[in-house]
């Protein structure tokens, strides 16, 4: 009897006859993303050493929230990890810093057998290389789980996951809280914050709601966060996790607002410790999670969190110290190294990003980048599109090669200001990837895509014909999309077009094809 048990946030343990199999577990004291993040609720009751003893651990991504250096330090040498195959090595680079070696990496689609011979594993990646986010099919002793994890597949994906299990998927645990800097980071007054932070919690909703009644799984379990916030620097972060209101949906949240919208499917939540029996999907609840709640008492939860978590959180700023007389130098040099990466990027992102490094041996420098290279200064008259205020101790780890800008960003330490007001995708996959060859592949892949495909949607009395595939990361605009008001947004990551040009309205992102049809 195959089950299947939440250890908190997006990690899920899968334990057969004859394996046991952990799916990125943060389990860390420590938080993540440099004491920014932490598990919510916590999991520090669930046993780590069963977890870093199992047969297998697959991690499907980067990011310190699954990639837990803590956990993967205490690993078993028997303990083989899985990850998926991607552009760049920077998974498998990082994963081996903690002095993990036995890795096997997963091609996309191709099964990986398990020790019972009956059982199997494979990876599933976003369509787009610009996200390395791979979700997990595993069948285990006859039953299915697709563990979507961060990764925002298109409905065909979770089709052919569900054909490749036999035609049923009996799990399918899908993210629906999408972790941002945006809006909270940026400088909104709070009404505007508030009102954009809802606008992308319903489109974030909308998209899970409508991948899952593509799927039809027999049971949908909404997961993956969100983390809170204990730094005395972010506890007013922590308005992300109200209920009604919060950017950050938690998973009760996203099952009753799903369940209202899809009344015939069968929803469940896990909270660390609860067991889920895959043959007949009934839950054990673990006493100790059952005593916590997403709605009540939440203040205090985080107060006495944070006190428990107090002499590590006062250890922060001695593990990330200002940095040295040598910064400005080693920072313009950053830049240049990244400026001779991607030539494709550099030309997409055509603006200046003024960095604002404050505390010791800081300063200002523009960064243009556009068709003519890279170039960066000391800060001119000119206007940035981007500006980026954030601590020095916070960029030395980067300038180490010891994290990367999305780390940065995600632990929400750093204020950001654009002018216009216009999301460039192109500049933040150059700051995330960093990386020549992942930059390689996504410029393939947005250069080689066949814009040939085309669908017809109406807008009240008005008809246009569109690339079916959204022109950013290649969403199937057939199933991933909302139409109205002369617009079509794309819920695979909410780039929105304007129907009658086809430009995007609020990223940096290619046209979509579009013509108006006149009724005959």
């Amino acid at each position: 009897m195959a089950t299947l048990t939440s250890i908190g946030h997006a990690g899920l343990a899968v334990e057969a006859s004859a394996f046991t199999l952990v799916f990125d577990p943060w389990m860390s004291p420590h938080g993540a993303y440099m004491g920014s993040w932490f598990q919510f609720p916590r999991n520090d009751h669930i046993d780590v050493k069963s977890l870093t003893s199992a047969t297998y651990v697959a991690i499907s991504h980067e990011h310190l929230d699954h990639m837990d250096f803590w956990f993967l330090e205490q690993l078993s040498d028997e303990t083989t990890v899985l990850i998926p195959t991607y552009p760049s090595d920077t998974l498998i680079d990082r994963i081996r810093e903690t002095g993990v070696t036995n890795i096997v990496k997963i091609a996309p689609w191709e099964r990986f057998t398990l020790n019972d011979g009956e059982s199997w594993i494979t990876t599933i990646p976003q369509p787009s290389p610009l996200y390395h986010d791979s979700a997990f099919l595993i069948v285990a002793e006859g039953r299915s789980v697709l563990n979507c994890n961060d990764a925002k597949l298109i409905a065909s994906q979770t089709r052919r996951a569900k054909h490749m299990a036999g035609g049923r998927l009996d799990v399918m645990a899908v993210q629906a809280s999408s972790a941002t800097w945006h809006p909270m980071r940026y400088s909104y007054d709070e009404e505007e914050e508030r009102r954009i932070a809802m606008e992308k919690r319903i489109a974030k909703l909308v998209s899970v709601q409508r991948l899952i009644r593509a799927t039809g799984a027999e049971l949908a379990i909404p997961f993956a966060g969100p983390p809170c916030f204990l730094d005395p620097e972010l506890r007013d972060v922590n308005w992300v996790l109200d209920t009604e209101n919060g950017a950050f949906v938690h998973p009760e949240a996203a099952r009753s607002w799903l369940s209202e919208h899809l009344p015939r499917q069968v929803f469940q939540t896990l909270k660390p410790g609860d067991r889920l029996d895959l043959e007949t999907l009934e839950v054990t609840r673990d006493p100790v999670s059952a005593r916590f709640s997403f709605t009540e008492g939440v203040e205090e939860y985080i107060q006495r969190y944070a006190e428990d978590r107090a002499e590590i959180l006062e250890k922060l700023h001695v593990e990330y110290p200002e940095p040295g007389p040598d910064f400005p130098e080693r920072f313009v040099n950053h830049f240049v190294r990244l400026g001779s990466l991607s030539t494709y990027f550099l030309k997409h992102i055509d603006m200046t990003v003024r960095f604002e490094i404050t505390g010791p041996n800081g300063g200002v420098w523009d960064v243009r980048m556009n068709a003519d290279g890279l170039a960066i200064g000391p800060a001119t008259t000119e206007r940035p599109g981007y500006t980026i205020s954030v601590q020095g101790r916070w960029v030395e780890p980067i300038l180490a090669g010891e994290l990367a800008w999305e780390d940065l960003l995600l632990s929400l330490r750093m204020r950001l200001h654009r002018d216009p007001d216009v999301f460039n995708g192109y500049l933040v996959g150059l700051l995330k990837h960093a990386n020549a060859p992942a930059l390689q592949a996504i410029e393939e892949y947005e250069t080689g895509r066949d814009e040939g495909d085309r669908i017809v949607v109406t807008d009240g009395d008005r008809t246009f014909e569109i690339a079916r595939y959204c022109p950013h990361a290649g969403e199937d605009l057939s199933e991933g999309a909302v139409i109205e008001d002369g617009k079509v947004q794309c819920l695979g990551h909410f780039f929105t077009f304007d129907l009658a040009t086809g430009e995007c309205v609020n990223a940096r992102c290619n046209p979509l094809t579009t013509r108006e049809i006149t009724a005959s």
